[in-house]
Order: C-alpha cells, then sequence, then structure tokens
C-alpha cells in the first residue's frame, strides 16, 4: 500500500518519494503500537520499492525525532513475569525491531532521516538505519541506556561504528551525555545541518536530487557502500539480553518508570 495513517506512525508516497511520519504522544517512544506499525511498512515495500526513489523518515512531534524505547511498556511488561519468560519476551521484541531496521537499512531506495530536538537510544538507532541524515541545528543525539545498566540494542553501535570514528562513539557511549547537531556533523554522523525547523525542507530537496540517478545504480551503489554488520548485530543482542537479565537493570527501570520529571530520559 503507498498510503497509510495508523495511530504511531503514518506514511504517504507521492512522485517517487515515501514520506514516514512518526507520530506517537508523547515523544515517539517506540514500543509495541509503533514497533507493529513499521512491520507493516517494512511489509508494504515489495510494492513500493520499484516506484521509489526515496523514502524520509522524520516526526510530527515538537519534541524530536524520538525519544528511544517506550521503557515504561518494557519494564510492566518484564516486571510481573518470571525471570527467563520476560526475557524471551525483549528477545522477541528484539528480534522484531531488528528485522525491522535492517529492511530499512537495506532498503533498495535511499533513505533520509530527517531529525530535530531529541534523537535518543531507539530513535537514534532508527536514524542510523538510514542512509542520510539531516539534522537542524537544535538536534541531539544521545545513547543514555548505559544509565540504565544496558547498551544500545537495536543495532546502534554497529551501526554507529561502520559511520563514525571509534573515539567518538566510545564517548557517546561510555558517558551517556547528549552531543548537539554540530557535533554529530563535524564527525560525519549527521550529512546535511539545516536550520531550526528547517530539516524537512533540505530533506526533500535532498530527495528530489537523489530521484535523478538511475534506479539499478543507485541500489548497486547503495549495496556496496554501505554493508550490514549482521554478525555484530547478532552478537548486540545476545549482549543485551545478558545484562538485561540483571536484577539491578530491573531496579534502574524501576527507578526511571516512577520518575516524575517531565523528561526522565534526558540526560
Amino acid at each position: 500500500m503507498k498510503s497509510f495513517t495508523g495511530k504511531a506512525l503514518r506514511w504517504e508516497w507521492r512522485d517517487a518519494i515515501v514520506e514516514l511520519t512518526l507520530d506517537h504522544a508523547p515523544a515517539n517512544e517506540i514500543g509495541t503500537l509503533m514497533l507493529a506499525e513499521l512491520e507493516k511498512f517494512v511489509a508494504a515495500f515489495g510494492v513500493l520499492a520499484p516506484e521509489t526513489a526515496v523514502c524520509i523518515i522524520s516526526s510530527a512531534r515538537k519534541q524530536g525525532f524520538s525519544a528511544g524505547a517506550d521503557l515504561r511498556e518494557l519494564y510492566h511488561a518484564a516486571a510481573p513475569l518470571p525471570k527467563e519468560q520476560g526475557l524471551a519476551g525483549v528477545r522477541d521484541f528484539l528480534d522484531r525491531i531488528h528485522a525491522v531496521l535492517n529492511a530499512i537499512d537495506a532498503a533498495p531506495f535511499a533513505t533520509i532521516a530527517a531529525v530535530h530536538g531529541v534523537c535518543f537510544g531507539g530513535g537514534f538507532e532508527l536514524a542510523l538505519g538510514c542512509d542520510i541524515v539531516v539534522a537542524d541545528k537544535m538536534a541531539r543525539f544521545a545513547f543514555p541506556e548505559l544509565r540504565l545498566g544496558l547498551i544500545p540494542g537495536w543495532g546502534g553501535i554497529p551501526r554507529l561504528k561502520r559511520d563514525v570514528g571509534n573515539a567518538f562513539v566510545r564517548d557517546l557511549l561510555l558517558t551517556g551525555r547528549s552531543v548537539n547537531a554540530s557535533r554529530a556533523h563535524a564527525v560525519g554522523l549527521v550529512a546535511q545541518l539545516a536550520s531550526e525547523g528547517e530539516a524537512m525542507r533540505v530533506a526533500r530537496a535532498t530527495a528530489a536530487q537523489i530521484a535523478k540517478v538511475d534506479a539499478v545504480t543507485r541500489a548497486a551503489a547503495k549495496k556496496f557502500i554501505k554493508p550490514i554488520p549482521h554478525e555484530e548485530l547478532r552478537r548486540e543482542i545476545d549482549l543485551f539480553c545478558e545484562l538485561f537479565a540483571r536484577p539491578a537493570v530491573m531496579a534502574a527501570l524501576k527507578k526511571f518508570v516512577e520518575d516524575s520529571g517531565p523528561m526522565p530520559y534526558l540526560p
């Protein structure tokens, strides 16, 4: 299907460009609802791909692109269950989100993340699956997972390592701090830096330019220059599950869930 409107996102195809818009209050947290609708999107690739040159992924939420995984849902789903049963549910979610992000990563059309505001955790991992990141100057990027006793679990480390130097990767991961768009642009994470509120305009202009390229050549070039680190991605799932099994992680998630602050995910 070339268009879809769900509860967490929507997409629309027009003139060889499909725009996928995340729109789930409060800050595009990615839980089972958004995952199911992302699965619908990648399932539509068979219909979209032959006539699509570019996909732009953006957010309709003022807070930003995405605050990451829905940690409240994760905690409430896992906490009441026996340890092994809860862990099985976590691994199932990881397998599903990895399948979605791998499909976006390997899409035969080009993909652009148009980012504003917060782009944290799983939202950051979604952006990293795209070929090009366009960010407005107020965007901020972070992997705060280590603050919860975890690592990014949706492909963040292998994809970040693929795109930027290890010094930046270690600094971002080990501190959990956020970096602004200018720093992200300087290290090569962000391809194009836009003025505040202009990320979508720049993304659309870039998409129009990409659409002029021969489709076969574009797909071949993308496959050649953007290998998917499948082995590392599988190892990441195993390590995430190993860390998640520790009582300290559930305690950290409980503390997060009980935080009454307006944006407890901010580092």
